[in-house]
C-alpha cells in the first residue's frame, strides 16, 4: 500500500524531492520531544507553493495524514510523524521574497530561520523583534504555526503581532491570501490570526508577510541575585516602574549549576536562590543612573542580595548566556517539560501553590524552572533520575501535570503558553478551554481541512 500511494505521489509531482532512507524518516520524523518512535510514510520537500497544493490535493484523494514540519525544535510533540504520516518538509522553502520600505514588511517563505529573518531586517535597517535561543534552527512557519513569544514580549508581544499577511494552502489543497498586509480591515473574519498558533491543523503556512519596527534605542544588561522568591515580583515591578525594559527573565541557582556545567562562567559570586537578567533602555546617561538607583533601593529593601552590570557587548553576552543556555543545556537529560502561564497579577500567588506542589510531588527528582517572569510565562523541566525507566517517568509526569493544571485552572492560566498543544498535553486542553470553545474549534478545524488529514491528533483527542 505505501509503495502505491507513493508511486501515485510521484507520478502527480515527478519533479518532487522524496525521502524514504531510514534516517531520514527518523530525522524528520520527530521534533524536540524524543518521545515518540518516528514512523513517517514518507518526506516530501516541496520547493513552490504550487508543489504543496499538489500534495495537499494528493493526500485529500487517498486520505493521507500530513504532519507539517519546519525546524522540529518545538518541544510539544506538535511535529512529530509516528503513525504512516507524510512529512511535508518546508526547509527547502527558505526565501525571503520581498522588503517594501514603505510599509515596513520583509515577505518570506516559511522555511526561512528566525535568525536569517532578523538579519535580513537587519540589513535594511529595522528590526524583527521576536526573539528565543532556537533562532538558529526554528523557522518561520514554525514560529507561525505555534505563535511563538521567547524573551522580549514584555516589550513585544508574540509572532502574532508580527504577522501582517499570510499565505496559506488549506486542507483541501485551496491557497488562501489572508490579510494582504493591510493594516485596517474590517470586512469580516481574520483568518489570518485564526491561522497563528493553530500547530498545522487549519492549514499549511506557504508565505508570511512580517511587520518590522525601529531598531531597539541603546540598551544595558543587568544581572541580578535574590534572597527568596518573594523579591521576583517586587523587583519587576521596580524595574518597569523606573525602566523601559525590553527582556526581564528569571532563573534559579538549580539551573544556572547546569549552565555553567555546560561551560558558562559564573557571574556573581555565592549561590543564590534565584537570578534575574534584565534589559532595559539605555539611552543616555540620565537613564543609566535610574537602573543604578533602582539597583540601589533594591538592594536596601533587601531584594537584591548582588548583581553586575554588563560594561561590553561581550559581557552582555555572557550575561545572557547565563539564561538561554539553559535548555541546551538540560537537553541530555530528555527532561519532561511544563510550559505554562498566568496572568502577572496571579504570578505571586500561583508560584507559591506551585513550588509547594513541586516539592511535594517530586521529592526525590531534580526539578529545574525558570521563565518570562515579566509576562507570566514559566518553564518547568523535570530530569529523570538515573535508575528510573521513561515510562514509568512519564506516567509520575503527568500525574503532576494533572494537578498542575488543576492548579492552573484555579488561578486562570494555560496549560501551554508558547511550546502549543501538540500530543504531550491533549489531556489537559480542556484546563484551559471550556467544553464550548473546543467544540467550536473543532468546527472550524473540520471547515479548513474536512477530512481531517492535517496533522491528525494533534491539538484536540481524537472523537
Amino acid at each position: 500500500m505505501s509503495d502505491h500511494l507513493l508511486a501515485e505521489l510521484i507520478r502527480c509531482l515527478p519533479d518532487l524531492r522524496l525521502l524514504t532512507a531510514p534516517a531520514d524518516l527518523e530525522h524528520y520524523g520527530r521534533d524536540w520531544t524524543r518521545r515518540w518512535t518516528p514512523a513517517p510514510l514518507a518526506i516530501a520537500l516541496p520547493a513552490s507553493i504550487e508543489e504543496v497544493q499538489q500534495i495537499m490535493r494528493w493526500a485529500n484523494a487517498q486520505r493521507v495524514a500530513i504532519v507539517p514540519s519546519g525546524g522540529r525544535t518545538g518541544l510539544s510533540g506538535g511535529a512529530v510523524a509516528a503513525r504512516g504520516e507524510l512529512v511535508l518538509s518546508l526547509e527547502r522553502m527558505n526565501r525571503v521574497l520581498d522588503f517594501s520600505p514603505v510599509d515596513r514588511t520583509l515577505t518570506v517563505q516559511p522555511g526561512v530561520t528566525l535568525q536569517a529573518l532578523q538579519d535580513a531586517a537587519c540589513g535594511h535597517g529595522l528590526f524583527y523583534p521576536v526573539d528565543f535561543a532556537a533562532r538558529g534552527s526554528c523557522s518561520i512557519g514554525g514560529n507561525i504555526a505555534t505563535n511563538a513569544g521567547g524573551i522580549r514580549v514584555i516589550r513585544y508581544g508574540n509572532t502574532r503581532e508580527w504577522i501582517a499577511g499570510l499565505k496559506v494552502v488549506a486542507g483541501n489543497g485551496e491557497l488562501l491570501e489572508l490579510n494582504r498586509g493591510l493594516i485596517k480591515n474590517s470586512s469580516g473574519y481574520d483568518f489570518r490570526q485564526l491561522l497563528v498558533g493553530s500547530e498545522g491543523t487549519l492549514g499549511i503556512v506557504v508565505e508570511a508577510t512580517l511587520k518590522l519596527t525601529d531598531p531597539p534605542p541603546p540598551s544595558q544588561v543587568m544581572l541580578l541575585a535574590l534572597p527568596d522568591m518573594a523579591a521576583l515580583m517586587q523587583v519587576f515591578a521596580l524595574f518597569r516602574a523606573r525602566l523601559t525594559l525590553q527582556a526581564f527573565e528569571f532563573f534559579t541557582e538549580q539551573a544556572l549549576r547546569h549552565v555553567l556545567a555546560h561551560g558558562a562562567q559564573r557571574a556573581i559570586e555565592g549561590d543564590h536562590p534565584y537570578y534575574v537578567v534584565t534589559e532595559f533602555d539605555a539611552i543616555d546617561e540620565p537613564a543609566r543612573e535610574a537602573a543604578l538607583a533602582a539597583f540601589e533601593h533594591a538592594v536596601e529593601q533587601g531584594w537584591v542580595s548582588d548583581g553586575v552590570l554588563a560594561q561590553s557587548e561581550a559581557q552582555a553576552a555572557a550575561l545572557w548566556r547565563l539564561r538561554e543556555g539553559i535548555t541546551e543545556s538540560l537537553a541530555a537529560h530528555r527532561p519532561y517539560k511544563n510550559d505554562v502561564s498566568v496572568r502577572i497579577s496571579a504570578v505571586p500567588a500561583f508560584l507559591q501553590e506551585m513550588q509547594a506542589l513541586l516539592l511535594r510531588e517530586y521529592p526525590q527528582v531534580e526539578v529545574i524552572w525558570f521563565g518570562h517572569i515579566g509576562d507570566g510565562n514559566l518553564h518547568i523541566n523535570v530530569l529523570r533520575p538515573d535508575g528510573l525507566d521513561e515510562p514509568t517517568f512519564i506516567a509520575q509526569c503527568e500525574h503532576v501535570t494533572k494537578l498542575l493544571a488543576a492548579t492552573l485552572q484555579r488561578h486562570g492560566g494555560s496549560i501551554s503558553a508558547e511550546h502549543g498543544i501538540g500530543l504531550v498535553k491533549l489531556a489537559y486542553l480542556e484546563s484551559t478551554r471550556s467544553a464550548a470553545e473546543i467544540a467550536l474549534m473543532r468546527g472550524v478545524r473540520q471547515a479548513f481541512d474536512p477530512h481531517g488529514i492535517l496533522n491528525p491528533g494533534k491539538l484536540f483527542a481524537a472523537l
